[in-house]
C-alpha cells in the first residue's frame, strides 16, 4: 500500500468503524469501493473486504455482550446460521463476474432503499419479547450470503429483515447484526485466505483501524433515535446502490 493510498484508507477506515458500530453493518460498504479505487479487481477487493471486516465487526458485539444487550439464545442461532452459510456461499463467489457481483449488490441494495423503515421501542433486552428463531436463523443465512458471497458484512440487509418481518427493535436488530456480521466474515475470510484471494496485510489495517471506532460508537448507540438510524440506513443503501450499479456497468461494457 502506498502513503497516497493509506492517507485515504485510514481515515476511510475510522468512518466505515463508525457506521459499524452504530448502524450494525460490517463496514464493507465503505472498504469494497475504495479497494476498487486502489485497483484491486473486483474479486479480490470483496475478499479483501471481508478481511477487513472482522476486526471491525467484533468491536460492535463486544460492547453489546459486555452490557449484556443481546439474548444469548436468539444471538446464538443467528450467529450460527451466518457462520455456516457464509462457509458455503464464499465457495461459489469465484464462479460469478466481476460485474455479475456488482449487479447483485446493486440490486440488494435497491430493494433495501425501499424496505427500511423504523419501529418504537428502546430496543433494550426484555423478557417479554419473543423472537422467532427460525426466522433469525433465516436472517443469519442472508449475512452468509451478503459476506461469503458479495463481501458485505449483511447488516445492511438483516436489519430491515428483522425490523419488517420479525418485529424486532431497530436497535436490538442492530445488536443481533453485528454479531451474526463478525461470525459470517471470519468464516468467509478462512474460506478466501485458503484459497489466496484477497490482500490479508491491507485488510488487516483497515479493519483494525475501524474496530477503534465501532467500540466507540456502539457504546452510543441507545442515544440514537430510531427514526435516525432508519434514515442513515436508508441513505447509505441508495447511494451504494447508484455506485454498485455504475461500476457493474461499467466492467460490462469492458468485456463487450
Amino acid at each position: 500500500m502506498e502513503l497516497g493510498d493509506l492517507l485515504v484508507a485510514v481515515p476511510l477506515g475510522l468512518l466505515a468503524g463508525s457506521l459499524a458500530g452504530l448502524l450494525g453493518i460490517g463496514g464493507g460498504l465503505i472498504f469494497a469501493p475504495l479497494l476498487l479505487w486502489m485497483g484491486l479487481s473486483p474479486h479480490q477487493a470483496l475478499a479483501t473486504s471481508t478481511f477487513a471486516i472482522v476486526p471491525t465487526a467484533l468491536g460492535g458485539p463486544v460492547i453489546h455482550l459486555r452490557h449484556r444487550a443481546i439474548p444469548w439464545k436468539e444471538g446464538f442461532v443467528i450467529a450460527l446460521m451466518a457462520f455456516a452459510s457464509a462457509l458455503v456461499f464464499s465457495r461459489l463467489g469465484r464462479f460469478a463476474a466481476g460485474w455479475q457481483l456488482l449487479l447483485m449488490q446493486s440490486l440488494m441494495y435497491w430493494v433495501l432503499t425501499v424496505s427500511i423503515r423504523a419501529e418504537q421501542g428502546d430496543g433494550r433486552v426484555d423478557d417479554s419479547l419473543r423472537v422467532p428463531l427460525t426466522g433469525l436463523g433465516a436472517v443469519g443465512a442472508v449475512a452468509g450470503l451478503a459476506g461469503g458471497l458479495l463481501g458485505l458484512g449483511g447488516g445492511l440487509v438483516m436489519v430491515p429483515l428483522m425490523v419488517r418481518w420479525l418485529d424486532v427493535p431497530i436497535r436490538l436488530a442492530i445488536r443481533f447484526s453485528t454479531l451474526a456480521v463478525a461470525c459470517s466474515a471470519s468464516a468467509a475470510s478462512l474460506q478466501f485466505f485458503f484459497e489466496g484471494r484477497g490482500q490479508l496485510s491491507i485488510g488487516l489495517l483497515l479493519g483494525l483501524t475501524a474496530a477503534l471506532a465501532a467500540q466507540w460508537s456502539a457504546s452510543r448507540l441507545d442515544s440514537i433515535k430510531p427514526q435516525t438510524l432508519a434514515w442513515l440506513l436508508r441513505g447509505l443503501a441508495l447511494l451504494l446502490a447508484l455506485d454498485s450499479g455504475r461500476r457493474a456497468m461499467q466492467l460490462a461494457l469492458q468485456m463487450h
